[in-house]
């Protein structure tokens, strides 16, 4: 079996329910997995949006997830509750989840979900630290990775 990434609030390449994005309660999804390869020592869990006007923007990145942990629930994570696991800064300026959120009226923007499977127990990078910098940290010691998409758009 591979690393396999999903959640009970949507399916792959569904719309995000609105409670998980900036429009309601900007939580975190409930999000599960399973099939992490022989050697994991930790995960680390990415979101972005590859739509984004200006370039992908960074949502969310949480890391050193303990390799017994397989799910995190719904509101693990949002603007007033930060995991207990350290978090990178997003592109909002926070080093928690930031739902989606993309401009009224620029059609639906896809939000990449990434779970990577690592053979470190834990990655030497700060908290706060620049989402593009744990991701460049955590692919240094990547065993496998999966993924889900959710689309999301705002109407006005």
């Amino acid at each position: 079996m591979s690393l396999h990434l999903y959640s009970e609030a949507f399916a792959n390449e569904e719309r995000i329910p609105v409670s998980y994005t900036c429009d309601g309660d900007d939580r975190s999804p409930p999000l599960e997995w399973a099939g992490a390869p022989e050697g994991t020592r930790s995960f680390a869990l990415f979101c972005d949006d590859p739509d984004a006007p200006g370039g992908t923007f960074a949502h969310w990145a949480v890391y050193n997830i303990p390799a017994g942990v397989t799910f995190l629930e719904g509101g693990h994570s949002s603007r007033t509750s930060a995991s207990p696991h350290p978090e990178g800064a997003n592109d909002f300026g926070r080093a928690t989840y930031g739902g989606p959120c993309p401009p009224a009226q620029h059609g639906s923007h896809r939000y990449r979900f990434r779970l990577l499977a690592l053979g470190a127990e834990r990655l030497a990078v700060p908290e706060g630290t620049p989402v593009a910098e744990v991701e460049e940290a955590a692919r240094e010691h990547l065993l496998a990775e999966a993924g889900l998409e959710g689309h999301y758009e705002r109407e006005g």
